[in-house]
């Protein structure tokens, strides 16, 4: 099979712009920098990375005849947000386990403002649990599909992140694509991709799209993963098995190289969810530069990462990088003490 044999349910308004930052490029004064938005991508509740995710799950949920989504993520999850808009968008119903990710982050207003206050807004049945972080699959989420079963539903069960899940890397395979078209209508070659990663499959799928586009005949380039987990070991195995599993399903004629897979560390902190002093830096830097907001869980490590890189050397001057920008502004509502 290759990608074009999976279905797809369009969610995003069409490609994702892509544009330079000038002015964060001159003041670190190494590589051109360039960012993908998709923050910028649909017209549901903000969209962000997950809405291309979804738009491959949505033909299987549709045809298992589901009624009800029920998905888990933390309090402020970015996932849940929009598992809850496409519930809305589909006249779906749809339950929401949101667990307690960030313990020590002790804001009074992390259960009700940001993304978990945009979920009730649409509809979403919302469970505060008081489990901590993992990006496993939880006995709350079952407990969730069970209780949506007894009362008469048919529920469609989507982990973490539509992360582990069989079709979660096809959307950023299909991202990867998207990049290779909108080099050629820019007449540019991103030799190196910066991404955060966490449950991976965002990461994954950029992994498997790329390999198969170099397999084809494309230049060979850098994808590079900075793990804002705390629990790189288990992100690791994560995206290495996605990314395996997605280039399987879109047609890759060999297994995937280990220097393909990069997850770097040190930019995480000790704790999933906590904003180290490099995040807020990173997230203050973007906004003073190019008026871009970043959030503190996600793209502030990844920003704070790609900053790093440019500054020791290691993304070299001449070098045209392209940033992944996911989304999850909203969370910043929970981080207010932070600013």
């Amino acid at each position: 099979m290759s990608l074009e044999d999976f279905p797809r349910h369009p969610l995003t308004f069409g490609p994702s712009p892509v544009h330079p930052l000038p002015r964060l490029s001159a003041h670190l004064g190494g590589a051109s920098i360039w960012m993908k938005r998709e923050d910028c991508n649909s017209g549901l509740a903000y969209g962000g990375n997950k809405t291309r995710k979804l738009e491959y799950l949505i033909p299987d949920v549709l045809a298992q005849g589901a009624d009800t989504l029920v998905s888990i993520g933390g309090h402020q999850s970015n996932h849940t947000r929009q598992v809850a808009a496409v519930a809305a968008h589909l006249g779906l119903g749809c339950v929401l386990v949101q667990e307690n990710w960030v313990p020590s982050w002790t804001d009074p207003l992390s259960t009700e403002v940001g993304n978990i206050l945009l979920s009730r807004v649409m509809g979403a049945e919302v469970r505060l649990d008081p489990a901590g972080f993992d990006i496993g699959f939880r006995d709350s989420w079952r407990q969730a599909l069970d209780d949506v079963e007894r009362r008469g539903g048919k529920p469609y069960g989507i982990p973490a992140g539509a992360s582990d899940h069989r079709l979660g890397g096809l959307g950023f395979a299909n991202w990867a694509y998207e990049v290779a078209r909108q080099e050629r209508e820019l007449d540019t070659f991103f030799d190196t991709i910066v991404v955060c990663t966490v449950t991976g499959s965002t990461h994954a799928g950029m992994i498997a799209g790329f390999a198969a586009l170099q397999d084809a005949g494309g230049r060979p380039r850098r994808v590079i993963g900075i793990d804002a987990s705390a629990t790189l070991e288990k992100t690791i195995d994560q995206v290495d098995r996605i990314a395996r599993r997605t280039a399987e399903l879109i047609g890759l004629k060999r297994d995937l190289r280990q220097d393909e897979i990069t997850v770097l560390p040190g930019w995480a902190g000790d704790e999933y969810g906590i904003p180290v002093p490099s995040t807020l830096d990173a997230i203050r830097l973007t906004g003073r530069t190019e008026g871009i907001i970043i959030d503190p869980v996600y793209e502030g490590k990844s920003m704070a990462g790609l900053i790093d890189l440019i500054h020791n050397g290691d993304i070299p001057k001449d070098s045209n990088v392209l940033y992944a920008h996911l989304g999850g502004q909203q969370a910043l509502n929970a981080y207010a003490k932070a600013f």
